[in-house]
């Protein structure tokens, strides 16, 4: 292993290293938060499938296949599919806005009084959501290095806090380049057609397994009907997504590479499932699904291709981790600290505040490049990192962890911001109303039913929508200044006022 160790080693000092390199580009609050708003195409789409494609997609992906065969691609495809359908119809419109949240959108959209609530619910949401990618550390440094459950999600996870920490999103994109170049290589080039290859071909897998693990709906028609609705949709509304769409230097950009990045998941989906379903007739009695990727690569590659793969798959956690990390720490500190503390300021100064606007609040603030605001964006990085590891250390269900992190985002906030997108009668009210009524649904189904049961989010999203439209149409119509506003900055001109600044 001596090999493999040295592989994994050097990838994870690279890693260190660009963040410490990222540290040197972070010196605005839009350097450390979107990369300055300038990255191409080539660099978009990579860091974009980086991030959609993490420890789920990849060990979860790949234990899907092993327990239902192909059709256990359809988890992955569900979040390829979502990130088409973002890049194709709303990406454009979403990088005009010039925003750095997704209740940043909210306020502009329904004048100021939506943000805080769907802050913390996108706060829950990427939390869970950084949380599930740590947890995968245990499988990887139990494999590489035989460490305790807790030392290997610690170890993982400090690294990503580390490089995090740094340099912000500069780090994370330029680590993120890196680690979508070797989870090709490492999984679509050698992995899959090497465990192929040990399991006799597609012949002999077809003749050792059931009909059913070649079925396109093998998995269950409901089940593919809810990795739609939780995958795809938010696929469409995550803040983690949402901020690698505001780093494009431009709407093409975010639909082109988008696009690209989309396509290259459904791939990726395929690949996962078919490398399970090898390692179903190589190893038919695992004690756990998820123990298939890490079973898998240990045992049937070879010297140095192991690491690689092993690499590989820390790439895919990592970058997920990553990018879940920074759009928490971001929600925690642009829609919730920054609110709350404009708040009490303004509660202290009122006369001040009236002639100075909302300065905690996403609109004011300290200027863009002021090294106070770079610094508490870091020190919030730093202290979400250090919750996610001791979250991640007390969970153990991978897949139960990402689907309350998705139900609580697609329940409570998918129909608050599509209808936003779509719909100009929708109100702040109706707003309100949707969040909490989806994301009340929801928690209380999943107490009752349990968290992957389906109808949670099925009653949670009809929920929100019947108290979006019913709320809405018996309230007043949003401002017209607010809309006004609005539609200026879906236009692409970012200078129009906020009437958040007149409040």
């Amino acid at each position: 292993m001596a090999v493999d160790y040295a592989v994994i080693v050097l990838y994870l000092a690279g890693m260190l290293a660009m963040g410490w390199w990222g540290m040197r580009r972070a010196t605005s609050k839009s350097d450390f938060l979107v990369a300055g708003r300038r990255l191409g195409p080539a660099m978009y789409s990579g860091t974009m499938a980086a991030i959609v494609l993490g420890g789920a997609s990849t060990i979860g992906g790949v234990g899907l296949g092993y327990q239902y065969g192909l059709s256990g691609a359809w988890m992955v495809f569900a979040i390829g599919l979502g990130l088409l359908a973002l890049s194709v119809f709303f990406s454009a419109r979403i990088a005009r806005l010039k925003v750095y949240t997704v209740s940043e959108m909210l306020d502009l959209r329904y004048g100021g009084a939506a943000g805080l609530i769907s802050g913390v619910v996108m706060w829950a949401y990427t939390l869970m959501l950084a949380v599930t990618s740590t947890i995968a550390y245990a499988t990887i440094f139990d494999v590489l290095f035989g460490l305790d459950r807790t030392v290997s999600i610690v170890l993982g996870g400090a690294i990503v806090v580390a490089y995090s920490t740094l340099g912000g999103m500069w780090s994370i994109t330029l680590t993120d380049m890196v680690q979508f170049v070797v989870k090709t290589i490492g999984v679509l080039l050698l992995l899959l057609p090497i465990a192929v290859i040990k399991a006799g071909g597609f012949g002999a897998m077809a003749d050792r397994l059931p009909h059913d693990y070649f079925a396109p709906l093998g998995i269950g028609g409901q089940t593919v009907f809810t990795y739609v609705l939780i995958y795809s949709f938010g696929m469409l509304i995550g803040q983690d997504i949402w901020q690698r769409v505001f780093t494009a230097r431009s709407d093409r950009v975010a639909r082109l590479g988008g696009t690209a990045a989309g396509s290259y998941c459904l791939v990726y989906a395929l690949a996962g499932a078919v490398i399970g379903t090898a390692a179903k007739v190589l190893y038919p009695h695992l004690g756990s699904p998820d123990d298939a990727f890490a079973t898998i690569v240990k045992d049937t590659l070879p010297v140095g291709v192991r690491g690689l793969v092993l690499a590989a798959a820390l790439s895919a956690v990592m970058s997920t981790s990553s990018g879940a990390l920074i759009a928490c720490a971001t929600v925690a500190h642009h829609d919730i600290w920054s609110r709350l503390k404009g708040a009490a300021r303004a509660r202290r100064h009122p006369a001040a505040e009236a002639t100075s606007g909302t300065a905690g609040g996403p609109q004011g603030g300290e200027r863009d490049g002021a090294p106070d605001e770079v610094r508490g964006n870091r020190l919030c990085t730093l202290l979400m990192g250090l919750a996610v590891i001791v979250i991640a250390s007390a969970l153990n269900n991978v897949v139960e962890a990402l689907t309350l992190a998705y139900n609580l985002l697609v329940g409570g906030l998918l129909v608050p911001i599509l209808g936003g997108l779509l719909w100009k009668r929708g109100t702040a009210a109706g707003a309100l109303a949707s969040v909490a009524a989806g994301g009340l649904t929801v928690i209380g189904l999943m107490v009752s039913l349990g968290v992957l049961a389906n109808e949670p989010i099925y009653y949670g999203l009809l929920a929100s929508l019947v108290a979006y439209v019913a709320v809405s149409l018996a309230t007043r119509p949003t401002d017209q200044a607010v809309l006004t506003v609005w539609r200026e900055r879906l236009a692409g001109r970012p200078d129009a006022p906020s009437p958040l600044s007149r409040v």
